[in-house]
């Protein structure tokens, strides 16, 4: 009986409440397991940790997924280029955690997309391939589990001119579609944060570790830094996961030790443009000379990236320069009939890998498998790998956690874990247009809700039940409504209008105007349900608007070292 109270007093929220009492038990409990970074690695872990019945913190020095959890090409895929490096085994595991994603642990976040690769030579090219599309699919296969995706087909000039009548005619000679699946990314790694504190870890944003406690060579805790309140406090914890991504080695340094391997940063850049702007029902996957360049399809928008280049500047705010989108605009325009200008530029974004230090001078050439080591007694250290396969670097970095425990502690189980939403969540979607109607909007709107929200949609159209004006969608901004603003301030752990317009929401890069006409709306309705001052809402608006002048002036600049000079000119919210 008390097993089923206690299940039913679990809260689904991570709002301004969950925070303050996460920090409270932070500062007075000792923990098994403290992660530090709010990444999708570090998420994952600390929801692998609290599923396994481990007294489990995490703490993110910013918001959640806002380094490079929330700019990646929002795929989740096996890496149809890791096949001709010989990489099986990355290959492999990468599509069986795809086929998790898809249909048990985040069908509402995680959609099969489908992609064409044109051929441009004949015979060979058909079969070399062909041959590794088929081992794409076969390696899609465990445990008799379908891949949750249909399989490649291979297609004439004539159906590639019908399915995509917008690329140039010499472009192709044929081609081969197949399938891979695509992620809201932002959104996955806040709905990862929101679990494990359902679970019951301790989640709390804006916390940035600044020391670590030592007893001996042992870590046995950290010295917090609250930012919000400018509190400092120590955590107590008998192991401490470090998953900082690109951070990792500058974290590793806190405790005079740099650890056993190096992790280097490599720039992504993606540029939005305007679904219209070229006609296609597939995504294409292009050669170029150094690596691969997607084309995505990613609601009313194309997403077209990405770049792979050294970065050794500011990790917070990787700039993209006028040369990286020239080079994006070259590169996707030799396949469109009708090329693209700087003028059809919706938005851009810019993203850092974490990639393992290795021989390779260039980055598209470094691993993207990831490692696992107990650098230091009391801290363990997971860097590499990709987005896609966090769950297993969690699985991993946990593991290396837990044989230092007492105590037997059970193997992990988030291969059985849906995330907050999933549950149910097709069952709606078969009922979405009988709830479109019951709320008087179109379908299209609990469409784009489910495939954001799941389930919880239903908490979203509570509030809009109790505030028909929250129905209304921002301004610039009609994809999406007033009602998850604040939802996401007070569910979704955001407490910055930053954290609104670039994650819980995508408006900062598919708005035209990057955010700026929906930035004072969305300020005022997050200032109405966090107690925000006149004042308060005012320097949360002028801290977006003079982000996004900086990121658009920083993509006039020639190279990297003048963009991050300009982009920098616009420091982040004041920390206390």
């Amino acid at each position: 009986m008390a097993v089923n109270q206690r299940t039913v007093s679990r809260s689904s929220k991570l709002g301004p409440d969950e925070r303050a009492a996460a920090i409270d038990a932070l500062r007075t409990k000792e923990l098994d397991i403290l992660v530090i970074g709010g990444g999708v690695v570090g998420t994952g872990a600390a929801l692998d940790a609290v599923t396994r019945g481990l007294r489990v913190g995490i703490v993110e020095a910013r918001d959640w997924g806002s380094g490079t959890s929330s700019r990646s090409s929002k795929l989740v895929h096996g890496g149809i280029r890791y096949l001709e490096q010989l990489d099986f085994r990355l290959v492999r595991e990468a599509l069986i955690e795809r086929g998790l994603l898809l249909q048990r642990i985040a069908p509402h976040l995680v959609k099969p997309v489908r992609f064409l690769y044109p051929l441009t030579k004949p015979i060979f090219e058909r079969l070399y391939i062909g041959a590794g599309m088929l081992l794409y699919d076969l390696f899609s296969y465990t445990g008799g589990r379908p891949p949750g995706v249909p399989w490649h087909r291979h297609l004439t000039k004539r159906q590639i001119r019908r399915a995509a009548p917008s690329l140039a005619g010499d472009a192709f000679i044929g081609g081969i579609s197949y399938y891979d699946g695509q992620v809201d990314d932002a959104r996955f790694v806040a709905s990862l944060a929101r679990t494990a504190s359902f679970y019951g870890a301790h989640a709390a944003n804006r916390v940035r570790v600044e020391e670590f406690l030592k007893v001996g060579q042992r870590v046995v805790g950290v010295v917090a830094h609250d930012l919000e309140t400018g509190e400092r406090f120590e955590i107590r914890a008998k192991q401490i996961v470090n998953a900082t991504g690109v951070w990792t080695d500058d974290t590793q340094a806190m405790v005079g030790e740099r650890g056993q391997f190096k992790v280097r940063a490599s720039k992504g850049v993606h540029l939005v443009v305007p679904r219209d702007r070229f006609h296609s029902k597939l995504g294409l996957l292009l050669r170029t000379e150094k690596s691969v360049l997607f084309v995505i399809p990613w609601g009313r928008h194309w997403l077209i990236g990405t770049t792979d280049t050294d970065w050794n500047l500011d990790k917070a705010h990787p700039a993209a320069t006028a040369a990286d989108i020239d080079y994006l605009l070259e590169r996707v325009n030799e396949v469109l009939a009708v090329p693209l200008t700087r003028e059809d530029v919706e938005g851009v974004y810019a993203g850092l890998r974490p990639l393992l230090a290795g021989e390779s001078e260039e980055t598209s050439k470094l691993s993207r498998e990831h490692v696992v080591a107990h650098t230091v007694p009391g801290l363990v250290v997971v860097a590499g790998g990709k987005f896609t396969t966090y769950r297993v670097m969690a699985k991993d970095a946990i593991d290396e956690a837990a044989a230092a425990l007492d105590g037997n502690i059970p193997p992990s189980c988030t291969q059985d874990i849906g995330l907050l939403g999933a549950e149910g969540y097709r069952a709606a979607w078969n009922k979405r247009a009988k709830i479109a109607r019951a709320f008087g909007v179109h379908t299209a709107r609990i469409e784009h809700l489910l495939n954001r929200h799941g389930v919880l949609t239903d908490e979203l159209l509570d509030l809009i039940r109790a505030r028909p004006e929250l129905a209304e969608p921002l301004p610039g901004a009609d994809d999406y409504l007033q009602a998850e603003v604040v939802y996401a301030a007070t569910h979704e752990g955001a407490l910055h209008l930053d954290d609104v317009l670039a994650r819980r929401t995508h408006v900062s890069i598919e708005a035209w105007d990057r955010g700026v006409s929906a930035a004072p709306i969305a300020a005022r309705l997050m200032g109405e349900t966090l107690g925000w001052d006149a004042a308060r809402i005012d320097r949360e608006i002028e801290h977006y608007l003079k982000r996004v002048a900086a990121e658009r002036a920083s993509q006039e600049q020639p190279d990297d070292e003048s963009a991050d000079r300009v982009r920098l000119s616009a420091p982040d919210i004041a920390s206390r």
